[in-house]
């Protein structure tokens, strides 16, 4: 279980959201995939982030659909409920808690307010299964979790990756990974000082 806390990779997530985000707007129902999400506070913070920065239109059709291998315990069910006890949220940035976080009646615990909450969609899912859980998204993200694998393996989750995600999306990963050589004909690097790749078409090449 990978440790992680609210706003984690601020800046890297900031520059995901910089490039992400034109694509978001121009989609009906746009559509994120954050995979390795333990207790929830990256996808949570993905959704405060993109409200903060998306039209009320968008942001209300926008879904992410977070996972990870834990299909009960605690951990499923701290981020199915957005209720996190309050020396979780002491790294938020200046007003963040008091936008974004309300008492929930457990002493020394905050939820996650309802329109930040309703645009998070949790389900178990095994990378290492290499199934997609769907199509057609403007975003993978998958930080602190390839780390744990196996090279091959490591290959063919990206190759997942490439497959969920619509034309032209986006695929970010921790900053210690870099992508396999044998995928250089499926992704692009986007930015120079991050791990940050859009997704390439056949026939379509890296510059």
């Amino acid at each position: 279980m990978a440790f992680t806390f609210f706003f984690r990779d601020q800046q890297v997530l900031e520059r995901v959201a910089e490039h992400v985000i034109p694509g978001l707007s121009g989609r009906s129902h746009p559509r994120i995939w954050d995979a390795g999400v333990a207790m929830g506070q990256e996808p949570y913070t993905l959704s405060i982030m993109l409200a903060e920065r998306m039209g009320h239109f968008a942001f209300k059709n926008l879904r992410i659909d977070a996972t990870d291998v834990e299909s009960t315990g605690q951990f499923a069910r701290m981020i199915e409920a957005a209720l996190y006890p309050k020396d979780e949220l002491s790294r938020l940035p200046e007003g963040i808690l008091e936008k974004y976080f309300e008492p929930n009646g457990n002493p020394g615990y905050f939820r996650v307010i309802d329109s930040i909450r309703r645009r998070v969609a949790y389900q178990q899912h095994d990378l290492l299964s290499f199934q997609e859980i769907g199509y057609g998204y403007s975003l993978v993200l998958c930080k602190n979790v390839l780390l744990h694998f196996q090279p091959p393996e490591r290959i063919e989750v990206l190759r997942m990756f490439h497959r969920a995600l619509g034309p032209g999306g986006f695929f970010a990963t921790e900053h210690t990974q870099e992508m396999p050589q044998e995928l250089a004909s499926l992704f692009q690097r986007v930015i120079p000082d991050g791990q940050l790749f859009r997704k390439l078409e056949v026939g379509e090449c890296a510059l």
